[in-house]
């Protein structure tokens, strides 16, 4: 979106009314990021470069600093570092609300397990044995509703498919998940050098945008404040197991795509993320081979009193698009319409091509109270309540905390069905493009009452279908 200068001035104008003090600015070509970086550092302005073309700027902003610049030409966007975060899962709040009101648990915390000395770990060798069936497959009913053990039989090998989960990040050592982690070939683990040159030392797999560095792993601590306001523990494992799970390993579970790599991207943590830190996960994801991005994130509604919208969001969106990679989004838990509400879910609801909003539904075929929907918005629903996953500590459960008895429930939920679906398909048809892969997902999907004039397709996930 391309703005005049003078307008641009008026909206930093009116930032600076709202002391917003972290902000975005897109540098027009041909004036590198570096450059404008040296500007701003001569203003006293701390800044970082978010791409090649955003930089992300922070300090004690002035008028007086930025309306030169700005009148120059130079910039062709400015705007708040938007917070994003995970939907909330309305189980859990409610849980967490009933907690509080009856006077339980007042200091309850989920300890944060300490993370891995190394992003690495060995993945450890097995027998040589005729595959075995996951022990717990039969709680997984999502995978059993979408006809997965069926499309098993018709799928290849998916060990070449990454899949990156963009979340909070993931436990790289759970046991059904470490076999199928991404391993990037082109570093050399734990040398404390940037092997590959792509700006991160030691990414084995994956990278930590929140804390910026090389171990993105889960970090599970949330107090009953954090739930009500929507922090759930081990979110990004929960939602990594659902994708790809180690199938026929005869360990617990099987993702729905059993054979495909995880690439961990973190960059949610207790207190949310930020845009820059999405746009630093989805640009990694696709610099490194991702072709499907499993995003059960967002914000709900941006912010009204803004001039412009999370253009440096949609910028990245539409990177992962022109590089041919799918964007899989849930669709929001706050039983909006995402046609038409001003409280809408983003990204779920741009309008990119490479984008798959996910509804969620239950084991009834109902979609789910909480899900939002939009007969032009939201493309598909899955399975999302009462889902059984991995979870941080080798552990599987369909309850976030078993002591407030709530379930995993969510769009976040049913968004990695709908990635790991595109990724066994796409492992088949690897010839195909983003837009073909797409097409295959909704033209197969099996129609039912409760998505009809809810979502594009009115229906839900059907994987043996989509396989055959």
């Amino acid at each position: 979106m391309k703005t005049s200068s003078m307008s641009l001035v008026v909206f930093f104008l009116g930032a600076l009314s709202a002391q917003a003090d972290d902000l975005l600015v897109k540098i027009a070509n041909p004036v590198s990021t570096k450059h404008a970086a040296q500007y701003f550092s001569t203003k006293g302005l701390k800044s970082e470069a978010v791409t090649d073309q955003w930089l992300r700027v922070s300090g004690n902003t002035s008028s007086a600093l930025l309306a030169g610049f700005l009148e120059s030409g130079s910039v062709t966007h400015v705007q708040k570092n938007y917070k994003l975060n995970i939907y909330k899962n309305p189980s859990l709040v409610a849980a967490a609300q009933k907690a509080v009101q009856q006077g339980l648990l007042p200091n309850y915390k989920v300890m944060a397990p300490a993370a891995p000395s190394r992003d690495n770990p060995e993945i450890p060798e097995s027998p040589a044995q005729v595959p075995a069936a996951d022990p717990l497959l039969s709680k997984q009913w999502g995978m059993i509703d979408i006809g997965a053990q069926n499309a098993w039989k018709l799928a290849p090998d998916t060990n070449k498919m990454i899949v990156a989960v963009i979340d909070t990040g993931v436990d790289y050592t759970h046991e059904d998940l470490l076999p199928n982690m991404w391993r990037n070939e082109k570093e050399i683990a734990n040398n404390n050098i940037d092997d590959d040159n792509n700006g991160y030392v030691d990414d084995i797999v994956g990278w930590d945008f929140l804390s910026n560095d090389n171990k993105p792993y889960d970090l599970a601590a949330t107090s009953l404040g954090d739930i009500m306001n929507g922090g759930n523990p081990g979110h990004g494992t929960h939602c990594a197991g659902n994708v790809s799970a180690r199938g026929g390993n005869s360990k617990g579970i099987s993702g729905v795509a059993p054979e495909a790599k995880i690439m961990a991207l973190r960059f949610i943590g207790d207190e949310g993320g930020t845009t820059a830190g999405a746009i630093k996960a989805i640009r990694y994801a696709v610099d490194n081979g991702a072709k499907v991005l499993s995003n059960s994130w967002g914000s709900e509604g941006e912010d009204s009193e803004e001039a412009e919208e999370n253009q440096a969001l949609r910028d990245a969106i539409q990177y992962a698009a022109d590089n041919d990679v799918l964007f899989i989004a849930a669709a929001g838990n706050s039983s909006k319409n995402n046609d038409t509400d001003e409280k809408r879910a983003y990204p779920a609801s741009y309008d990119h091509d490479n984008i798959i909003a996910v509804a969620a539904v239950d084991v009834n075929d109902k979609i789910a109270g909480f899900s939002n929907y939009g007969s032009t918005t939201v493309d598909i629903g899955a399975p999302g309540v009462k889902i059984f996953s991995t979870t941080v500590g080798n552990k599987y459960s369909d309850t976030v905390i078993p002591l407030l008895g709530a379930n995993w429930d969510g769009t976040s939920m049913a968004c990695p069905h709908v990635a790991g679906a595109a990724a066994l398909y796409w492992s088949a048809h690897p010839e195909l493009s983003y837009a073909d892969v797409k097409n295959a997902l909704l033209t197969s999907a099996e129609k039912i009452s409760s998505l009809n004039g809810k979502v594009v397709t009115g229906a839900k996930l059907n994987v043996e279908a989509l396989m055959q």
